[in-house]
């Protein structure tokens, strides 16, 4: 046979997979590109993934090969099998977009795994209704439909000389042909090379997320630019149940430390220990830390009349807020032998001392439009029995702005007992700063800034972001009226810091990139972080105001804060370490501090 037949040859033979199975692959193909353009928000500035058709295409060929390779049997159950599978998939995809405008993702799956069956149920007898037909999901039943009836028509055999009989005769005559089947094998061979080459970095991406070990390093990858798109329901499920699975080792281990968090004795040294964790706070926009807007005005005051104590050299360990409270909650310190989650979690150890510990957060309950930085960071916060071991009381709710945390408060304090921990978590300035303050508290404007380098669109984002750290001086302050007439101590932190618009910066938001330069550390790692001490507190504990003063100016990193809360509260505990605590005589201040497991702040020039 000449060199030219055997080519002519192997494009013709290009072609059998989609003669076998062409229904497979053009349904299959329909389908998933209903569901991708059917899940994008009908809002400005959302697209659809621009190489959407091309991956699918190399999809649907790759899945065709695959059942065409199989024996005839094999093949055809495996495809019914896809079938059911894509449809349900993308049913349920397009279901819970139009329902609660989010696809599928670890935290929907893990809420329909805890769901049981009365509660799914009534949920179906609430969701699924004739508005739900006629919305998106009515152009995947339009296509599940086309696809039964072309089925049922291609199992009835046409007569030869019938119209469709005659048709389907002449196609197989086209691709049987040997020039025109040598044509489309080509044409076929080259569109599917084409896909391959711009779809092939997107699915080693897709490998690259998967291959990770803990859902921190999941976390950071997805803030990379090149991150994989996971364009079809079938990648956001197994992205799902793969980073539940992560999750769940590192839950199976904070669960077996409940039992060896100990507690040797507790003096109850404070009545009232209060943690406020903050969101995405640029200590160099604060005019506390001498920043030229007036955006924390209450807080200055309380530092300047007494009470409240400003630590000048905070630094946050990561400026991811999965990461920081990991940090935060657990025992472990950056150093420190094994992983975070070896470790016990401070709340457990309070509640063992005798503490009654309330945890208020308007960011980490479970919902299904929940993005995969609110499960990372909040897991370990959710499982219901770390909660248990940790929390005596948790609110059951979100709010649009964090003054709803104040309303919890009001109604949950009935439950406060003698000695209490209580963890306020606020939204703060986390992106979209806009939608974190109500307009009517509006007060920056992008007349305020002398900024000829930034365009007006820049201007007004920045305005928003002192406007949001204006609103949180507001939330804090209403935080601290509530203990003024109590023995309380408070502590305030705010997970990392954020870009925004710095001196010659035209950015906001965060930068992922491994190398962590001085000035980057100063916008996302700088935070602020202070003590407030109320009268009754001062006035029982001299000394240990003495000792909040005298530390102000040392320098600190946040992943030792437990040890500091533990000191606070009077308990004594083998997991204790009184070198992080930056009020003992012996803190050690030399500790480096390590960045992303990686920059020594301190050597940054």
């Amino acid at each position: 046979m000449k060199f030219v037949d055997k080519i002519g040859l192997a494009l013709t033979s290009v072609l059998k997979p989609l003669r076998d199975y062409g229904a497979f692959m053009v349904f299959m193909y329909v389908l998933g590109l209903v569901c991708v353009y059917a899940v994008v928000p009908a809002k400005r500035g959302y697209h659809a993934y621009s190489l959407a058709p091309q991956e699918l295409f190399l999809d649907v060929c790759l899945l065709a090969v695959v059942l065409w390779a199989l024996p005839r049997r094999v093949g055809l159950w495996l495809k019914r099998a896809m079938y059911v599978v894509a449809y349900t998939l993308v049913i349920v995809d397009v279901y819970c977009f139009v329902k609660f405008d989010t696809t599928i993702t670890p935290t929907m799956l893990l809420l329909v795994g805890e769901t049981n069956s009365e509660e799914a149920s009534e949920f179906l007898e609430s969701y699924l209704t004739l508005n739900v037909v006629f919305s998106r999901l009515g152009r995947v039943l339009l296509v599940l439909l086309a696809h039964v009836a072309w089925t049922v028509a291609s199992h009835k055999k046409p007569l030869p000389t019938s119209p469709v009989g005659r048709r389907l005769e002449q196609v197989k005559g086209i691709l049987g042909s040997s020039l025109l089947g040598r044509l489309g094998g080509a044409a076929l061979l080259a569109a599917f090379i084409y896909c391959a080459a711009v779809g092939w970095k997107n699915k080693e991406a897709f490998v690259r997320l998967m291959s990770y070990d803990n859902i921190g390093d999941v976390e950071h990858e997805l803030t990379r630019k090149d991150c994989a798109v996971l364009y079809h329901p079938v990648y956001r499920l197994v992205f799902s149940v793969y980073a539940n699975g992560l999750t769940a080792k590192q839950v199976k281990k904070l669960v077996a430390n409940i039992d060896k968090a100990v507690v040797d004795s507790c003096s109850m040294r404070t009545k009232n220990v209060v943690l406020i964790i903050g969101e995405s706070y640029n200590r160099h926009h604060a005019s506390l830390y001498g920043y030229g807007l007036p955006t924390t005005p209450r807080q200055e005051w309380r530092a300047k009349h007494g009470g409240l104590v400003p630590f000048s050299d905070v630094v946050a360990p990561w400026n991811l807020t999965s990461f920081v409270f990991k940090y935060l909650f657990s025992l472990y310190a950056v150093g420190d032998k094994g992983e975070w989650c070896d470790y016990p979690l401070f709340p457990e150890l309070f509640r063992k001392a005798g503490y009654h510990v309330t945890f208020l957060t308007n960011q980490f309950l479970p919902q299904a439009k929940e993005a995969v930085y609110d499960f990372s960071g909040g897991f370990f916060l959710n499982n219901p029995e770390l909660s248990r071991a940790m929390f005596d009381t948790r609110n059951e709710r979100l709010y649009r702005y964090d003054d709803g945390m104040l309303k919890e408060y009001d109604r949950l304090k009935k439950d406060n007992r003698e000695n209490n921990l209580i963890i306020f978590h606020l939204k703060g300035q986390h992106v979209d700063y806009r939608t974190r303050f109500p307009l009517s508290r509006r007060k920056f404007n992008p007349d305020d800034y002398e900024r000829p380098d930034l365009k007006q669109k820049e201007l007004r984002i920045l305005a928003d972001y002192d406007n949001a750290i204006l609103y949180n001086d507001s939330i804090v302050d209403e935080i601290i009226k509530r203990f003024e007439d109590e023995e309380a101590v408070i502590v305030y932190v705010p997970d990392h810091g954020e870009e925004c618009y710095g001196e010659g910066v035209h950015f906001y938001g965060r930068m992922h990139s491994t190398e962590i330069t001085a000035r980057l550390a100063r916008e996302e790692f700088d935070i602020p972080f202070w003590i407030w001490c109320s009268h009754d507190f001062m006035v029982n504990n001299p000394a240990l105001y003495g000792d909040i003063l005298k530390a102000r100016d040392r320098r600190y990193m946040t992943d030792a804060l437990p040890h500091l809360l533990l000191y606070l509260g009077g308990i004594s505990s083998p997991h204790y370490r009184e070198d992080l605590n930056i009020l003992a005589p012996g803190y050690n201040e030399g500790r480096p501090r390590i960045l992303k497991n990686t920059t020594d702040y301190d050597n940054l020039e």
